[in-house]
């Protein structure tokens, strides 16, 4: 709700504040989106490396604190707010609108960004650390976790739901202070309840650093380059399973994927951590590197994901929002239509489609991850079309109308783009739910919060793409004295050919999907081998030190 309540109402902020234009504020909100969507890979390295999950949340959850109260003083207090607008358009004339001073503008951005930084650390560990409360040896709980990414996402959107409704609506009719105050006062409250918490949880003890990990590997393979591996795979480079159990992680066998890294384990040359390494670690760096082609396909899916925040808002900002003689709807409250419709999808997919499906397919889950990922990139291109549909009716309309020069507000509902904001939902259902899902499951089990920072990252470079490919559209168009696709005045932009600009990239990236999910090859599951493993510590001792001894004869 806390960030929500920020990011769903900020390009019109920007807009009606602080006064900038369409392609500037959009900018500005993909840029700052982007960033909080890319410091988690810091907070996953922190929490894997050193701090573990629950502190590492804990910390960033009061940095975050301190973003929201440092922004809720921005919008509040006369000194640190920009000057109201004079003007009775609601889009403010940018050469006529008073400027909000150099001071104010960059207290303002300060807040944002520190806020970005408190995300760092709460959106890889929390989501980890709920998934780590399942024991996987448990029958009842290993089920129960097949659900969790499900509810994780809907408690998530529910929260999405206030904000994209009530304070967008308190924001746009009250005021800021009050609209950025209430989700403040709910960080706290969240925050309270998650130390309540803290003698009933599970925690996972750092691991060490997952990047200097696999930087072994792949230096140790690369030194390694011209040295023939072993026939048998038993004779590269392990330790004990033992060791493993008595760390609370699983060894990993060979696989044949990626053989080339398996060098970095065969015993040759000096036993330095840059020239060998066990095959556990070898098959861990394989783990991360094999879900690469996956974030890569999650990337044009984001930047669709970024015009729902920017793009799509401001085609609202043109239309008719009255419904009823008394009643508006804010532009931002159609944000909400994403989130309902991605609320009903996943109660409908967990609770309906999943046990139907696991009668055909004897798929736990009801249907692969990437199956499920898959479906949602196609419903991606679906999006994209209805969009440049809906947009090529509103700019008929505006042109019937004469308002293509003069920027009134077009006699056409501004419900007409529902579909496009419902569809979305649906889509995110599938595919934000199973990217979580895949990241995590996938990811080695000291790594699990750098996998899960995977998802962020598809969000943070998603709209950075989506920022960077706005400037170049713009420039392209624009070339030559011919007019942009995106200008200031909608009415006289073509966003219909920019939405299928992106219908198209999102087809050729479902392509590229399909054949990276043709190769893949799910990791193992870890249950059976833990439970192999676990037999083995029978046979060993852990000395006081806490380093393994065999104590099998021999």
């Amino acid at each position: 709700m806390a960030y929500y309540g920020i990011s769903s109402n900020l390009v019109l902020y920007l807009t009606n504040k602080l006064h900038q234009g369409t392609v500037a504020s959009s900018r500005s909100v993909t840029n700052w989106v982007g960033t909080t969507w890319m410091t988690p890979i810091i907070g996953a390295y922190i929490a894997d490396a050193y701090l573990g999950r629950y502190w590492t949340f804990l910390i960033s959850s009061a940095i975050y604190l301190l973003g929201m109260c440092l922004l809720t003083l921005v919008v509040s207090l006369p000194a640190l707010r920009p000057p109201a607008c004079n003007s009775n358009n609601q889009d403010c004339n940018a050469g006529s609108a008073p400027h909000a001073s150099t001071f104010q503008i960059g207290i303002f951005y300060f807040a944002l960004y520190v806020l970005a930084l408190g995300t760092g650390g709460t959106k890889p560990n929390i989501s980890t650390m709920g998934a780590d409360q399942f024991d996987e040896s448990h029958p009842k709980e290993r089920k129960q976790k097949l659900s969790f990414f499900n509810w994780w996402m809907f408690s998530i959107f529910f929260g999405t739901l206030f904000a994209n409704t009530i304070l967008v609506y308190i924001q746009d009719n009250v005021g800021w202070t009050l609209g950025y105050a209430l989700p403040t006062a709910g960080l706290v409250i969240s925050i309270c309840i998650f130390v309540a918490g803290t003698p009933f949880y599970r925690h996972k003890l750092p691991s060490g650093s997952p990047f200097t990990r696999m930087l072994h590997v792949l230096v140790a393979a690369a030194r390694k380059w011209n040295v023939r591996g072993p026939d048998d795979s038993k004779e590269l480079h392990e330790l004990d399973a033992a060791y493993y159990v008595a760390k609370g992680s699983c060894r990993i066998d060979p696989t044949p994927q990626l053989s080339f890294l398996d060098k970095a384990a065969v015993k040759r040359g000096p036993e330095t951590p840059w020239m060998l390494c066990t095959m556990t670690q070898v098959e861990e760096t394989k783990q991360i590197i094999k879900m690469i082609p996956f974030l890569i396909a999650s990337f044009v899916p984001s930047i669709m994901v970024a015009q729902s925040n920017t793009l799509f808002l401001k085609q609202a900002t043109t239309l008719n929002r009255s419904v009823g003689p008394h009643f508006k709807i804010p532009p931002a409250s159609l944000i909400g239509f994403i989130t309902i419709s991605m609320l009903v999808s996943l109660v409908i997919y967990d609770r309906v489609f999943v046990p139907v499906m696991r009668r055909y397919t004897k798929n736990p889950r009801g249907i692969s991850m990437l199956l499920r990922m898959g479906i949602g990139l196609a419903l991606y291109i679906v999006v994209m079309i209805v969009a440049s549909l809906i947009e090529r009716k509103r700019l008929s309309v505006a042109r019937e109308h004469d308002l293509v020069e003069r920027k009134g507000t077009i006699p056409l509902t501004i419900l007409i783009l529902v579909p496009q904001f419902a569809i979305l939902g649906v889509a995110d259902a599938f595919l934000e739910v199973a990217k979580m899902e895949f990241f995590y499951d996938q990811a080695p089990e000291s790594m699990k919060s750098l996998g899960t920072s995977y998802f962020s990252t598809t969000m943070g470079i998603g709209n950075f793409l989506s920022s960077f490919l706005l400037t170049i559209v713009q420039y392209v168009t624009g070339r030559h004295g011919k007019k942009s696709w995106i200008l200031n005045n909608l009415n006289d932009s073509h966003l219909d050919y920019y939405y299928a600009f992106f219908a198209i990239l999102n087809i050729v990236n479902f392509i590229f999907f399909l054949v990276a999910a043709r190769f893949y090859v799910y990791r193992a599951e870890g249950l059976g081998m833990q439970k192999i493993q676990e037999k083995a510590l029978k046979t060993s001792v852990v000395d006081d030190g806490g380093l393994v001894k065999d104590m099998r004869p021999g």
